[in-house]
């Protein structure tokens, strides 16, 4: 039987649900030439929607859309080897065509292909040149010119660009090559937040109203509990809508959470869904993040064990009082406001305006049963 939950993937098909407003909205920004940028919590699904969109629009022989990951880019000449492989990869129909491409649109990156024992073709660039390139950042533009189509690059964990060296100065350039394209789009994303806020949010950074500013929300409740309750009939199981917003309220929202606990629930349940099972279901989410959670702590100061401790215990809007202070030894405001931009820096918490929330609820709930026993 097919797991009827998806985690720590994608999702797609019957599992893409509640997002049919972005989907919409991103596909008439792709149409229409218009740069997104896609920001959120963390695991609410921003590369499920781009992917949705992706195959949405694969039929749509204006557009061409290139997906591409700058996860592994520690500098702007990986950046630049990553941007022109995969727009030279995604836009060749032909593996042949491959080479043919890249010395067409290309001069500075050296083309390299190579087959694999599985008989995959290998087609990478190396760069000869570690300076600034334009014709690499104006590579989709010129090829959408040519071939009169619609070129729009999604690329994710943007966000990496920030840990370049001088990274405004590269955002600087990207920005003065992007903005004058008007047959290329871009959407932009990443797992981080808050350095995804201030590249597209501060007067001060390159990319400020470069495009589309897109903010996920956490998909409703009503929606989780039509979408749980389908796949357990599905595979001859039932699950109250009463248990279903339960699952929804333990996670808060969590979209990958959602679906790892309903899975868990399900494994459990042989007919109909109890509240005991999902008692069970809880302790097994708790237990199959254990060892990270405890990797997490490891990695932590003591005063920020503390400050974790007491936002998990519901000091998210007074952490930096007197009160909170003292019982939690986190020994003065300042200090408190130190602890805070380095917990954000590390992506264990999302600040919003005074409010100061953990990034992974499970996480919290894990503190709340656990911390004691490691501090």
């Amino acid at each position: 039987m097919d797991n009827p939950f998806v985690y720590g993937v994608a999702a797609d098909n019957a599992h893409f649900i509640g997002r049919e407003d972005e989907a919409r909205r991103l596909m008439m920004n792709f149409s229409n030439g218009i740069n997104t940028i896609l920001i959120s919590q963390r695991r609410l699904g921003k590369t499920s929607l781009v992917n949705n969109v992706i195959e949405r629009m694969a039929d749509n022989k204006n557009v061409r859309i290139i997906k591409m990951d700058a996860f592994a880019c520690k500098d702007e000449s990986d950046f630049y080897v990553m941007f022109a492989t995969e727009i030279i990869r995604q836009i060749s129909s032909k593996a042949e065509s491959l080479i043919e491409n890249a010395k067409r649109f290309l001069s500075s990156l050296v083309p390299k292909l190579s087959v694999e024992q599985s008989g995959d073709i290998s087609f990478s660039l190396e760069t000869t040149d570690k300076q600034y390139n334009a014709d690499v950042l104006s590579l989709p533009e010129r090829i959408a010119v040519e071939k009169g189509i619609r070129i729009v690059v999604c690329i994710d964990e943007f966000q990496q660009i920030g840990e370049f060296t001088d990274s405004l100065s590269f955002q600087k350039k990207l920005r003065s090559v992007w903005q004058h394209q008007h047959n290329t789009n871009y959407c932009l994303f990443g797992s981080k937040r808050h350095l995804l806020m201030n590249m597209f949010g501060k007067a001060s950074y390159p990319f400020y109203k470069f495009g589309d500013i897109i903010f996920l929300e956490k998909i409703p409740v009503e929606r989780w509990v039509e979408y749980i309750q389908r796949q357990f009939t599905n595979t001859g199981k039932s699950i109250s809508s009463e248990i279903c917003e339960a699952i929804c309220s333990y996670v808060e929202g969590n979209s990958s959470y959602v679906q790892q606990l309903a899975w868990l629930l399900w494994a459990r349940t042989d007919t109909a869904a109890t509240e005991s099972g999902l008692e069970l279901a809880k302790q097994d989410l708790l237990q199959q993040n254990h060892i990270l959670f405890l990797n997490y702590i490891n990695n932590l100061s003591s005063f920020q064990i503390r400050a974790v401790q007491a936002i998990a215990e519901g000091h998210t809007t007074d952490l930096s009082t007197s009160n909170v202070i003292f019982d939690y030894r986190l020994s003065s405001t300042a200090n408190v406001s130190r602890v805070k931009k380095a917990l954000e820096e590390k992506e264990f918490v999302e600040i919003t305006g005074k409010n100061v929330e953990l990034s992974d609820p499970i996480f919290g709930r894990w503190v709340l049963r656990n911390l004691k026993t490691y501090i």
